[in-house]
């Protein structure tokens, strides 16, 4: 597939960013699942009692993945430097930074919302196992057909003060406002389950405790796709999608992560 910066290829790019976020919650997973190896067996007793074929289908796949990233990794071009206000930001700064952006996905949701509609009847269905039904008939989707969300504007503010790695909202499935889902493309059973663990994530959490968690972990980490908060949705979503998949519900899941403080 041919790939351009031209505003016409943007279907393209947006795929390939789309692709590129399913494949990083895949690895998300399997990076959990082997830390939960880690913790409970030694390398010694796995290389000693483990299943050959397994280990050695296992040591080939990490090894390719490996070689596969980091010959995308020589190509990746060197980043801007940070400034060093942005290294420090003190903690007045990040409160003005959590108000701005509570006050965007405020305006956002009342923009979109006049436009959404309820979720269908098979959607409901398809996610009342892991989505309470109180929220599935609150949440409200709109769909945009020859547009996409725009980025908002303090992060031309943002990239002055050094912050360089935001990510495109018009590159992204869905965003989520409060209970309002707007998908840049048309809903997936994946892309309605993301957007929907971020509600979840808006009802427990409440939308100031929600937006300071991700702005002070985005100062931290400086990729949103690190962000506790959105690893978290990329993880249960790489849980929803396999072929076996198990039943849980989102809304404990959630409330887990907040009372032990993993956000």
């Amino acid at each position: 597939m041919y790939l351009s910066d031209k505003p016409e290829d943007g279907i393209s790019i947006l795929q390939m960013n789309s692709e590129l976020q399913h494949a990083q919650a895949e690895l998300l997973s399997a990076h959990c699942a082997t830390y939960k190896l880690r913790l409970h067996f030694s390398t010694e007793h796995l290389a000693r009692y483990g299943r050959r074929d397994i280990l050695r289908k296992s040591i080939e796949t990490a090894s390719a993945l490996n070689e596969y990233f980091s010959s995308i990794e020589k190509h990746i071009p060197a980043e801007e430097p940070v400034s060093a206000l942005a290294a420090g930001l003190t903690d007045k700064q990040i409160l003005q930074a959590v108000e701005r952006v509570s006050s965007y996905l405020r305006e956002q949701r009342d923009q979109y919302l006049p436009s959404a509609a309820p979720l269908s009847q098979q959607h409901q269905a398809r996610m009342s196992p892991s989505f309470s039904a109180g929220l599935l008939d609150r949440v409200k989707v709109v769909e945009l057909h020859g547009q996409r969300v725009s980025n908002p504007p303090f992060y031309a503010e943002a990239k002055a003060l050094g912050f360089v790695n935001f990510p495109e909202l018009a590159h992204m499935s869905s965003l989520t406002f409060l209970d309002v889902l707007v998908f840049n493309e048309g809903i997936t059973e994946r892309s309605l389950f993301h957007a929907l663990v971020h509600a979840v994530q808006f009802q427990v959490l409440g939308l100031e405790r929600y937006t300071e968690l991700f702005v002070r972990s985005f100062v931290n980490t400086r990729y949103h796709f690190l962000v506790p908060l959105e690893a978290h949705a990329f993880f249960l979503e790489s849980k929803f999608v396999r072929p076996t998949a198990e039943r849980f519900s989102v809304e404990e899941q959630v409330r887990l992560w907040a009372e032990q403080n993993r956000y």
